[in-house]
């Protein structure tokens, strides 16, 4: 009833799920009958489950064709009157025989059909509604509520009389959607897709099917007569890479794997001509507000909600995070100012949602203050490589060399026939270029000079996958992954982003200015594997265990293989566990710097080089050392 509960309300609430029959096989029992603490069985091949009922069997299972119900609302009658469909239900039955030979005998009580809601990433929706202050959900289990239910009360009962779980729980919080996926269409169909996934093996970076082109750039057809593959973040359509032409498209597509992918040369290229040239990636999914007041409140409330010092000279960008009472983040983002009462804030894609509900929360109810969402007011262009500048002056008759357009600054400019175009000196990469924001109607026109021009400087398109491979060299984290509600600025080394006296209090300065008296007891690290085969060996993707001295210390929380160093890069946490207690206790650098360390890849030990800085010669461009790019995370 959550879906329709949440649209009941004065505000109403979009909650995203969407019921399948779910059918389930009941017998007599059997002549030994089973015991109650029998375990369940559970055959993915089979995509059946299997457990005691009352001596019996209970058996049901996530058929490839699930039947979506109540698309137009539920009602007490349809529920009570479900009917059983044993032509339906075959397949699994089918299964239940071959795994279960002997229960061809027993005699069957009866088949259940009973609804059975699913969410349209196959995670359950937890947390307080981003509307609606104090209304908390927790639905949609997609069949596991018995599985999830003690752990997901308990987090739930925290956030309820806490305000915060005590385990970062961001992969199921309600915020992590919007209105955008509460199309009963949209649900519909996505839930036929998420049913047969709950019984598949999902291979690293796979992408939902069902409810594409749902959000996308202007550029969207463009890029995709030009060989564009595409991924799903938030509704939005973002490139992954793009296919030169030749290439046999669909082996391309079904070639999931967890070693080596196929696309592993197409990304070299397009890094090595980031590098080397100039490449455009469209990053128009990025979160994008803006804040403006009459007078000051801007700054001040922005000042109160943000660890950095805000209140810098117009134009110049700063990046920074907005912290929880703990310290933890609850965004990263980079802001731009754009006069004396007006701010530009980039967020990550998936962010939209949470950021818009965290800012508004503490922001005051005052008239001559205003926050706008404006992510679908501008296309994003992210202009990398050193051949970057030269496209750019080209097109806007300026010097943009850097005594003329310093690192981390923000103009706007004219770009071809096109005014307004909000330029900034920075990529997210640490490699040197330029993020375009354009009004949409230029879009098109700006694309076009740019590839224009660039043609004689070797530029091609660039995705989303060769984006990961340069900032995850250059040890940038990933919000969601790397950072969350939990991880301190302290403990990721980016103590440069927070301003402890910057002449005002901010959410979470307490709780950090007792960390770094006490010391923290994790520390993100940077790790590159050494004895690691590319092409035979079971790649790394996130989740690997991390040994220290052959104990362990953690796990990885991100990766990606990195093409300037010839090596896969892992990012994760370092603890410091008490031998003797296993208590958690601080870690400083000296810690980090003498271990030796392994990462562990499905059960193989890799021996890796653990850094607490990026590599210095990576960065091909030399700022003023307070200026320099050197962690940006901007989404994953």
């Amino acid at each position: 009833w959550a879906y329709e509960l949440g649209l009941s309300n004065e505000e109403p609430i979009s909650i995203p799920l969407h019921a399948c029959e779910h059918f389930y096989l009941l017998t007599r029992p059997l002549e030994t009958p089973l015991q109650s603490n029998t375990p369940t069985v559970v055959d993915a091949d089979g995509r059946i489950y299997i457990r005691n009922w009352q001596g019996g069997i209970l058996s049901g299972g996530f058929e490839k064709t699930p039947k979506p119900i109540f698309t137009e609302g539920k009602n007490q009658l349809e529920i009570q009157n479900l009917q059983e469909d044993w032509d339906h239900f075959e397949p699994l039955l089918s299964s239940l025989l071959r795994r279960m030979p002997e229960l061809e005998t027993l005699e069957i009580v009866k088949l259940v059909n009973c609804p059975e809601t699913f969410t349209p990433d196959m995670r359950c929706i937890m947390g307080e509604s981003p509307l609606v202050q104090g209304y908390f959900v927790l639905a949609g289990m997609n069949s596991a509520g018995l599985s999830f239910g003690g752990g997901a009360g308990k987090y739930l009962a925290e956030w309820m009389v806490h305000g915060y779980p005590s385990e970062n729980v961001w992969e199921l919080d309600l915020k992590r959607f919007g209105a955008l996926q509460s199309s009963r269409t949209f649900l519909r169909h996505r839930v036929m897709e998420v049913m047969p996934l709950l019984c598949d093996l999902k291979v690293p970076r796979w992408d939902f099917q069902t409810g594409r082109q749902l959000r996308t750039s202007p550029l969207y057809d463009r890029l995709d007569a030009q060989g564009a593959r595409w991924m799903e973040k938030h509704g939005f359509e973002r490139p992954k890479y793009f296919v030169p032409p030749g290439k046999d498209l669909l082996a391309l597509e079904q070639s999931k794997t967890f070693y080596k992918p196929d696309w592993f040369e197409i990304v070299e290229s397009e890094v090595k001509c980031c590098k080397e040239a100039v490449c455009v990636i469209d990053m128009s999914s990025f979160t994008k507000f803006e804040i403006t007041s009459t007078g000051d409140q801007a700054l001040e409330i922005l000042q109160y909600l943000f660890s950095n010092d805000l209140d810098v000279p117009v134009g110049h960008i700063v990046h920074t995070g907005m912290l929880n009472e703990g310290g933890g983040y609850e965004n990263d983002c980079s802001i731009a100012r754009l006069n004396k009462r007006s701010f530009f804030m980039i967020s990550p894609t998936d962010q939209q949602v949470h950021c818009w509900a965290w800012l508004k929360k503490h922001m005051p109810e005052d008239s001559n203050l205003l926050l706008e969402d404006v992510t679908w007011k501008y296309t994003a262009l992210n202009l990398i490589g050193p051949r970057a500048v030269d496209v750019l002056s080209e097109l806007s008759y300026a010097p943009m060399t850097p005594d003329h357009f310093p690192s981390l600054f923000c103009k706007e400019m004219s770009v071809g026939y096109a005014n307004g175009i909000r330029v900034m000196s920075m990529t997210h990469t640490g490699e040197p270029g330029f993020m375009l924001y354009i009004p949409i109607e230029y879009a098109l026109h700006v694309y076009n000079e740019v590839m224009s021009v660039g043609q004689k400087y070797g530029i091609r398109n660039a995705g989303y996958y060769a984006l990961r491979s340069l900032r995850i060299e250059k040890f940038f984290a990933f919000w969601g992954q790397d950072l969350n509600t939990l991880t301190t600025p302290l403990e990721c080394g980016r103590e440069s982003r927070v301003k402890l006296e910057k002449g005002m209090d901010f959410i979470g300065r307490e709780a950090l200015l007792q960390q770094k008296q006490n010391g923290v007891y994790k520390r993100l690290t940077m790790f590159i594997l050494d004895d690691h085969n590319t092409d035979l060996d079971l790649w790394p993707w996130w989740g690997e265990p991390i040994y220290r001295n052959g104990q362990y210390a953690g796990k990885t929380t991100s990766s990606a293989y990195s093409y300037t160093l010839e090596r896969h890069v892992c990012l994760g946490f370092v603890h410091n566990f008490s031998e003797d207690t296993g208590e958690e206790q601080v870690v400083t650098a000296d810690f980090i710097n003498r271990g030796e360390y392994e990462i562990d890849i499905a059960g193989h030990r890799f021996q890796a080089k653990a850094k607490l800085y990026p590599v210095a010669s990576l960065f091909t461009h030399r700022r003023r050392k307070d200026d320099m790019e050197l962690s940006d995370l901007h989404g994953k």
